[in-house]
């Protein structure tokens, strides 16, 4: 079997599902093409799973200080040239297409009239009556047509009574003691010294920033609160050991945040619709603490008082590797029960 996987790179919770789903997809014996866009070539690090992997431009948002620029946006977006790439990728003598919410390989395989089309990702839920928060036109039509698929398999925290499949990424991490002063906070939507700022009156706890931007003052800012670039084995050496989360409302770190059972502070990215219905179902399904805006009260109510849930959830990747390779591309909804029912929860 061969197969064309496109990949949304804007944040790296796209990645880290096709991380967990590459290597199982090799071992099954299956031959992957990837492609990636939505983030600038030079930017993208520890590829190497991915092997000779594509890049496009694609398409993108602009943020600042944790909202939407629309305007932003628009300019930014080069449409003549996402339109070129769409005509030039061919997807003849694949299988089977996947996209995870990645625009350039979905729309190619609409324009070719490729058969199997499969998207892959927490988009792709909202397809069903899931919680929804600013569900306005643009935001529907965005969620509907930005990545348009023939089938998606959508990822949830909960299943919400449809076929939704648990969260996807790489469940056999080591489990450490965990320090309970020690927090990770990945807040690359929000200006980086303002997070700063805020976190410098808990000198209790032990900060450690991940940002894709360095603060304007390169020395550490104070000695509980230290600052690291992007780095995938820096972030993790660090998270197996926290007690807690502090992040934007994406759906990949809060799930693996849950599964290795750290509390959560989440801060949706104002003006995407995504990340408010994330910090919605959070609050509904009493998984995470949520502020609306960078909030020093919110933080230290978290600090002191929250409780971290443990969700254990099962190997999801192999389970829709073994799908795949019985080739009958049909969500039954039996089979999503028994992938759920291998999930646990515990509350303290």
């Amino acid at each position: 079997m061969r197969i064309f996987f496109g990949v949304q790179a804007t944040g790296n919770g796209h990645i880290t599902r096709a991380r967990a789903l590459a290597p199982k997809l090799k071992q099954a014996g299956i031959e992957v093409d990837y492609l990636f866009s939505g983030r600038p070539w030079e930017q993208l690090f520890e590829m190497e799973v991915f092997d000779d992997y594509q890049w496009r431009e694609g398409l993108t948002f602009s943020t600042r200080d944790g909202h939407i620029q629309h305007v932003r946006t628009a300019f930014r977006n080069n449409l003549l040239n996402f339109a070129r790439d769409v005509r030039q990728l061919d997807l003849g003598g694949y299988d089977l297409v996947i996209s995870d919410f990645e625009p350039v390989t979905a729309w190619a395989a609409k324009l070719q009239g490729v058969k199997h089309v499969l998207g892959i990702g927490h988009q792709y839920a909202f397809g069903y009556d899931i919680p929804k928060a600013a569900a306005d036109f643009l935001g529907t039509q965005i969620l509907r047509y930005f990545a348009p698929v023939k089938l998606g398999l959508g990822v949830h925290w909960h299943h919400f009574h449809h076929p939704i499949l648990p969260p996807i990424f790489e469940t056999g991490a080591e489990r450490k003691p965990v320090d309970p002063r020690k927090i990770i906070v990945y807040l690359p939507f929000e200006d980086v010294d303002h997070v700063i700022g805020l976190l410098r009156r808990f000198h209790d706890h032990q900060f450690t920033i991940y940002s894709p931007a360095m603060p304007h003052d390169r020395h550490e800012p104070a000695e509980h609160i230290h600052v690291r670039q992007l780095s995938r084995a820096g972030f993790q050496a660090d998270f197996a050991d926290a007690a807690g989360v502090i992040c934007n409302a994406g759906f990949e770190l809060a799930s693996e945040s849950l599964h290795q059972g750290k509390k959560l502070l989440a801060k949706p990215l104002q003006g995407q619709m995504e990340q408010m219905s994330n910090a919605l179902a959070l609050e509904l399904l009493q998984l995470g603490q949520v502020m609306q805006s960078l909030d020093s009260a919110s933080i230290e109510t978290w600090l002191e008082h929250s409780q971290a849930v443990e969700v254990r959830y099962p190997d999801v990747a192999q389970a829709v590797v073994d799908w795949i390779c019985e080739g009958n591309f049909h969500i039954d909804q039996a089979w999503v029960d028994r992938i759920w029912a291998q999930a646990i929860t515990r509350r303290d």
